[in-house]
């Protein structure tokens, strides 16, 4: 597939995870959850749309087949757990520096900054 329309994909259906993502990070927190454990379950639940849309989708071998098999997974995880380790240290050192509202309008901002890395390794390793 085409890097443009991979690309495109990637950005549309990290869109969707973005708004998962946040919804639930900013409810759980709302709801007096710590920041990392409201990043953590934001997180899970964009990373099971993601997983699948872009295993399926985005990042298809070149026949079309799905690249959502076990070896994938196991690959998904490991990057998307260091990924969420630095994504929630950084959210909970703004809402410590700032406030629990500051890390609510960071969260977008710091998923959209790591949007780039994902692509790569997502790419390159994930969902080879």
């Amino acid at each position: 597939m085409a890097l443009p329309r991979q690309i495109t994909l990637f950005l549309v259906i990290g869109a969707a995870q973005l708004a998962l993502d946040t919804a639930v990070y900013i409810g759980l927190t709302a709801a007096g959850l710590p920041v990392v454990w409201g990043n953590l379950a934001g997180r899970v639940a964009g990373a099971c749309l993601g997983f699948w849309l872009n295993g399926r989708y985005t990042f298809a071998d070149p026949q079309g087949k799905s690249r959502v098999q076990r070896r994938n997974m196991v690959r998904f995880v490991i990057a998307w757990l260091l990924m969420t380790a630095f994504t929630g240290l950084l959210l909970d050192w703004v809402a410590d520096t700032f406030s629990l509202q500051g890390s609510w309008l960071a969260k977008p901002l710091v998923e959209l900054a790591t949007a780039g890395i994902s692509f790569v390794v997502w790419r390159q390793w994930v969902y080879r």
